[in-house]
């Protein structure tokens, strides 16, 4: 019997071996931004190569980047999406756990919508008035000190805003799109406001919170909803009054039920999100893990397919669901970065 459980145990392992040391699907983590075009290079891989249809899991930006910088097993990711640039912590991570040869991949722009039932009247806001919305603390009325916000309605921030409930679905604290809207919104208005750097200013940990300028209220008016955009999506088709927020490919993609509001009286479009007209707008990434490669033999393939003009080009298959292309020379000049598998330096973060 010993002898027996002995043999099971070494089988058990040698399989164990083998499926660690080649697998042949590739695993993909990461935004739920990118998910989208992720997938849909993935299933054209499937079908038009011998490579299976490789894994793609929406785990959020952040999420995403625990799992590929977990370690060099082939138990882990292959590669993770992004709606924001890798953090240097992160990288720092990554290393800390072997993972040192890594290649950045931008595959083009996104703009995140602030979005509503297309039942309602059209919306515009300031970015200033979306930031007082949904941050924990804001300006008292003298502007003196920072008091727990205390907008009910959209009327109260600004009375030239409707009469309306202010109910907010939006990313969680894991998600790169929460990530970029809080640098994008909060950040890029509160470090303007004096009664914000004052406190900045001040050295003590009270007031490290408002190191960033984007502490997200919690009382129930901006609602976490997961790292699923659909979900959001549904939920505005159930409550009216409320907003999400989430990337510009989901409003496309359910343009007949959503429309996005106007922040500082620019639309969400191609047209303005590429030129940063659009004051949501971000880069997407994805990073790929080259000590796989050997052991992954798709990875090289999938990667190229996912930089071919067929996919990010102007007129590629991505293009369709949402994905807006970079311009023609950084297009060009980050594939064939990619291609070469240039590696990740943490200096390359911190500009």
């Amino acid at each position: 019997m010993t002898f027996k459980k002995t043999t099971v145990a070494l089988l058990a392992s040698a399989a164990l071996t083998v499926s660690l040391s080649a697998r042949d699907q590739i695993k993909i983590v990461g935004s739920s931004t990118v998910y989208p075009f992720s997938s849909a290079v993935a299933e054209e891989l499937g079908a038009t190569t011998k490579f299976p249809t490789p894994v793609v899991e929406s785990t959020g930006s952040g999420g995403g980047m625990k799992l590929f910088c977990a370690g060099n097993d082939l138990n882990t990711p292959d590669i993770t999406n992004a709606s924001r640039r890798m953090k240097a912590k992160e990288f720092t991570m990554c290393e800390k756990n072997g993972v040192t040869d890594i290649t950045e991949s931008v595959i083009g722009y996104d703009g995140i919508a602030f979005a509503q039932s297309k039942s309602n009247p059209a919306f515009n806001i300031t970015s200033e008035q979306l930031a007082l919305a949904v941050a924990a603390e804001v300006p008292s009325k003298d502007g003196k000190s920072l008091i727990a916000n205390p907008y009910k309605k959209w009327s109260d921030i600004d009375a030239s805003l409707p009469n309306r409930e202010i109910i907010i679905y939006g990313p969680p604290k894991s998600s790169g799109t929460r990530d970029a809207f809080e640098e994008l919104v909060m950040q890029k208005v509160f470090k303007k406001m004096p009664v914000y750097t004052d406190l900045f200013k001040k050295d003590n940990k009270a007031n490290k919170k408002y190191k960033k300028y984007s502490v997200v209220r919690t009382d129930g008016v901006y609602v976490p909803s997961g790292e699923n955009d659909n979900i959001i999506v549904q939920k505005l088709n159930k409550n009216k009054e409320a907003f999400g927020i989430f990337g510009f490919s989901f409003l496309i993609e359910n343009d007949d039920k959503l429309s996005g509001a106007t922040i500082n009286n620019v639309s969400p479009t191609p047209e303005t999100i590429s030129s940063g007209e659009y004051p949501v707008s971000r880069s997407l990434f994805f990073y790929i893990k080259n000590s796989h490669k050997k052991e992954v033999p798709s990875m090289n393939k999938y990667v190229e397919m996912f930089m071919s003009e067929n996919m990010i080009g102007p007129d590629g298959i991505l293009a369709e669901i949402g994905l807006i292309s970079l311009p023609d020379a950084t297009r060009s000049e980050i594939r064939n970065a990619v291609m070469s598998s240039k590696k990740l330096k943490i200096e390359d973060l911190k500009h």
